[in-house]
């Protein structure tokens, strides 16, 4: 067999552990509630004519 050659027979025999972990992280730990604010100090034209100039940059 060559590089990366496979037996295929071994493919029928493979085992897939579909256990969880009890270490598995839940999603919900993390959630937030609230609000986030922030000041960029950029008008909105300012910040759409930057956006042109790097569009038509690439």
């Amino acid at each position: 067999m060559g590089f990366g050659s496979y037996d295929e027979s071994e493919q029928d025999t493979q085992e897939i552990d579909t256990d969880l972990d009890e270490d598995t992280v839940d999603g919900r730990e993390s959630d937030h509630e609230g609000e986030v604010e922030f000041e960029n100090g950029a008008s909105n034209d300012e910040l759409l004519d930057r956006l042109e100039d790097i569009k038509s940059e690439t």
